[in-house]
């Protein structure tokens, strides 16, 4: 076979290579999965445990400091955040960055096998502790379902039905219900109708429970069948738990007979005739829901890992319009937050971005070298594209924010090797070559420069992908998708492109003898620079000093705004506030939202934050003083403008309130950008970290740059404190757990039953009549009684006064050490770094107390973390790009090259 039959024959497999690569891309795009953001690993749990009673303080000593005790034993641990409040202990366990997430599972392990440990130590009345691992799970589709003339409880069952039926849909992994409210049974009683009953608690509680309990009656043998034994009398409707026969226990009989009673043993009493039961909610509630002014509860759908979630989320909405047209008029479900929907227009804009690249290159090459010059760089660019998209379903690696940007950043480059060899082959043409020997020259020659070029440039990516921070995992497929579609050019360039040339770039013509005019042009500029090197290399130097100068007034962000169309407006009320009056108050915001013609949808979210839509915001813990408002409008851009008059009237309209505004970031983001850790030894007082605190933020009040700041401690809170006489007590028989049922049972509430109704239990509360909760000036007035006794005494017989104190709310600790963090947002329009230098020379000179440190948190403490993060991969990196380089100059032999790189690379 001749040399030129096997020339013909490598083309033609090079020709059909390139149309499978071509197909095999297309194809590819339809089978990738679609994400908004890059799938990273939050590697944090959270470590839940219940303290009902206990004071901040005890929370802290008796279960916080025992869990944290026992986790710190942990060779994963990172650090420990802690937040112990009245009859609660929240614990953040951050694992190191450098654990990768494959062993997250087997790290929860053991952080659970830890909890278990120090479960026996914990006080009585603590526990069990909880372990929360799904913390960073996404529901990327949530819903609000609004009924207008309908119940909550009617709401309730039909948006009960959606989950069920949404939770088939093929790819959903998970459907959570948002802002339900917890039905109750109350069973109120006027105290003085019970004391003169002679009728206790216990009673009541111990009659209910025996009544409702699910009971084993066993069965019997009825000739060849054995019959199970089901005695009825269990509670069918709220109806027969009125009816329900309550007979005094002993000490209830002689407390009225002592008192002049005259019921005998066999005389009974109803529940009926004791109090009042009527089905509600639990009051006050935890969490509340509205959805443009309308009282709602979310449903938030999680998609399974590895699918596709715009393909999941065109299912649930095929499912969902299924679902809404056999719902009644008046119930409605309205989108808050759709992913897939923002991921399929980003992935659309970004082939949109793509078209237009190609246009632009064919434009643009045009202009100087023709219009068929256009055609194979533009090709090139093409097929690079679906060779990229072809590899990357190989590998596994789903179109998201990283992988579009990375092929945005590489669109620039991908073209750079095909023009050089096109470009080579239109001057060898003009030398008088023929069209087969200038096509190989062009290709080969230039082919291991190019392949230096083109490491160097993928190299500079590489210290990003190293990195083990969460902005180094989150932005890992910016060095992975970079690589491959510049080495993919690299190949169709030398492989491809010179084929191109031959069959489109023809002796004359386009390929003409003679000079463009821009070409001619751009000689004259270039021999020009160089005759003239002197003034060339001083302009160039004077450039360089000028680009570095003003290198200091480029904003500085650690990650970029998103372009979503909606933003967060975060709402504190006063610590301790009551969740109805931060709802009333946050109605108003929603009212004056809902009128403006720039919003399209306000979702409000009371009491905690809403469910994590969007995987870089962290959802804010229960609060009552706490809302947030999900706000959606028309057009990103009109954000900024909406925030400026917002941050205008905000504080005049709510001056107890503190409203920090937040747009939704690129990439891992906190709610607050300033974070100034002050902590203490062991033993610190509270009122001195709040001292130092108090210097850090009159600095910051100061400052112009200064928006929204506050400590995570927040103000102290009033409290109820009956002082028990000791001695009083124990000759009435009263104990202070006595004292405390009776107050709780007053205005809370106690459960002294369970209702069920199909698969719900719904809890019996008994608590005094709404006229005698009110009246909290009748707190010494209340009768306490003791199990054990027949006589009611008044609190104030067994108190020598109720005093108002004030109590830090929350305690919050960093690695076991007390610490107390000042928290700020910069102004509308500036960055953390311009607030930081504004203040930290100020900060920096605060003199602390003996054993007090300062460290800094927020933004600065990630962007820290992320660039050291990339100090590994530097200098791998850099050791290539100067290696290939002397490669390139030396002409030193690859096998060489690789053994002395593999070092550096390991390092």
């Amino acid at each position: 076979m001749s040399l030129q039959t096997q020339a013909v024959d490598r083309s033609v497999v090079t020709i059909f290579a390139a149309l499978l690569v071509l197909v095999g891309g297309a194809a590819s795009y339809f089978n990738l999965g679609q994400l908004e953001d890059p799938e990273f690993a939050v590697k944090t749990a959270i470590v839940v445990t219940g303290y009902p009673g206990a004071n901040p303080l005890e929370v802290e000593q008796e279960v916080t400091d025992r869990i944290e005790i026992e986790l710190q034993k942990l060779k994963e641990l990172d650090s420990l955040e802690s937040f112990s409040q009245a009859g609660f202990s929240r614990i953040k366990v951050n694992i190191k960055a450098s654990y990768p997430t494959a062993e997250l599972p087997q790290i929860w392990d053991k952080v659970r096998a830890r909890v278990s440990e120090v479960a026996p130590k914990l006080p009585p009345g603590a526990g069990p502790s909880q372990v929360i691992d799904d913390f960073g799970d996404v529901f990327g589709l949530l819903l609000a379902v609004t009924g207008d003339g309908y119940s909550p409880k009617e709401v309730e069952q039909y948006a009960k039905s959606l989950k069920r039926e949404l939770s088939l849909v093929d790819g959903v992994g998970r459907v959570d219900l948002w802002g339900v409210q917890r039905r109750v049974v109350y069973l109120e009683v006027m105290q003085t109708q019970l004391s003169q009953l002679g009728i206790s608690e216990a009673t009541i509680a111990d009659t209910l429970q025996t009544q409702n309990e699910v009971i084993d009656a066993g069965a019997m043998d009825v000739q060849d069948r054995r019959l199970r034994v089901a005695p009825t009398g269990a509670f069918e409707s709220v109806e027969e738990i009125v009816a329900l026969a309550l007979r005094p226990n002993v000490l209830d009989r002689l407390q009225n007979l002592e008192h002049g009673g005259r019921r005998d043993n066999t005389e009974t009493l109803s529940i009926g005739d004791i109090g009042r039961l009527a089905e509600g909610y639990e009051d006050p509630p935890e969490t509340l829901m509205r959805v443009n002014g309308r009282a709602a509860i979310g449903l938030a759908i999680a998609n399974r890992p590895g699918v596709n979630v715009v393909n999941v989320g065109r299912a649930v909405d095929a499912r969902l319009a299924e679902l809404v047209a056999d719902l009644p008029i008046g119930i409605e479900a309205t989108r808050v937050h759709w992913q897939s929907d923002v991921i399929d227009e980003s992935v659309r804009g970004f082939f949109i971005n793509l078209a237009e690249a190609v246009i632009i290159v064919l434009a643009v090459l045009t202009i100087p070298m023709g219009w068929r010059m256009g055609v194979v760089i533009g090709s090139a660019l093409v097929l690079t594209v679906a060779a990229t998209l072809l590899v990357m379903a190989l590998l596994g690696i789903d179109l998201q924010r990283m992988s579009l940007g990375a092929l945005v950043i590489a669109l620039g480059m991908m073209v750079d090797n095909a023009i050089v060899v096109a470009d080579g082959y239109v001057v060898r043409l003009g030398r008088g070559m023929a069209a087969r020997d200038a096509a190989i020259e062009a290709s080969s020659q230039p082919s291991i420069p190019l392949l230096g070029a083109t490491v160097i440039a993928v190299m500079a990516f590489y210290p990003i992908f190293a990195s083990d921070e969460s902005a180094g995992e989150y932005c890992a497929t910016l060095f992975s998708v970079v690589a491959i579609s510049l080495l993919a050019s690299w190949i169709i360039s030398i492989t491809v492109t010179p084929l191109q040339c031959i069959a489109m770039l023809k002796g004359g013509g386009d390929a003409g003898a003679g000079e463009s005019r821009f070409f001619s042009g751009f000689r004259r500029l270039l021999l020009g620079a160089i005759r003239f090197r002197v003034v060339t290399i001083a302009a160039s130097a004077v450039l360089l000093v000028a680009a570095l100068g003003s290198f200091g007034n480029v904003t500085k962000l650690f990650f970029p705004d998103s372009a979503m169309t909606k933003f967060m407006i975060d709402f504190w009320a006063p610590q301790g506030t009551r969740i109805d009056i931060v709802s009333a108050q946050l109605a108003k915001l929603e009212e004056q939202l809902i009128e403006d013609e720039r919003v399209a949808d306000v979702a409000s979210f009371v009491g905690a934050g809403p469910p994590r839509f969007y995987l870089p915001v962290e959802p804010e813990a229960n609060n009552s003083a706490y809302g947030q408002l999900v706000v959606n409008v028309h057009d990103f851009r009109e954000i900024d403008g909406l925030l400026t008059e917002l941050d205008a009237s905000l504080g005049e309209a709510f001056p107890e309130f503190s409203i920090p505004l937040r747009k939704f970031t690129v990439g891992p983001g906190d709610a607050w950008k300033f974070e100034l850790r002050i902590s203490g030894p062991a033993d610190a007082g509270p009122s001195v970290l709040r001292g130092e605190a108090d210097k850090v933020l009159a600095i910051l009040r100061a400052s112009p740059y200064a928006g929204q700041m506050r400590t995570d401690w927040r103000g102290r809170v009033p409290q109820l404190a009956p002082q028990i006489n000791d001695a009083r007590a124990r000759w009435a028989g009263i104990t202070r757990e006595d004292l405390a049922r009776t107050v709780k049972r007053t205005y809370d509430g106690i459960v002294v039953g369970l209702y069920r109704e199909a698969d719900d239990l719904i809890p019996i509360v008994m608590r005094n009549v709404e006229d005698e909760r009110r009246r909290i000036a009748n707190l010494d007035v209340l009768s306490v009684r003791s199990p054990l006794s027949t006589q009611n005494v008044p609190v104030a017989q067994v108190t020598d006064a109720v005093a108002l104190a004030f109590i830090d709310p929350i305690i919050a600790r960093y690695n076991r050490r007390p610490t107390i963090t000042v928290q700020a947002n910069p102004v509308l329009g500036e960055t953390f770094p311009t607030l930081q230098a504004d203040v930290i020379d100020e900060i920096a000179a605060i003199e602390l107390p003996p054993g007090y440190r300062m460290e800094w948190g927020g933004e600065f403490e990630n962007s820290t973390k992320a660039q050291k993060s990339l100090i590994p991969g530097v200098i791998p990196a850099i050791a290539i790009m100067l290696f290939t380089i002397v490669w390139l100059f030396n002409d030193m032999r690859p096998p060489l090259i690789i053994m002395l790189t593999i070092p550096f690379v390991m390092v």
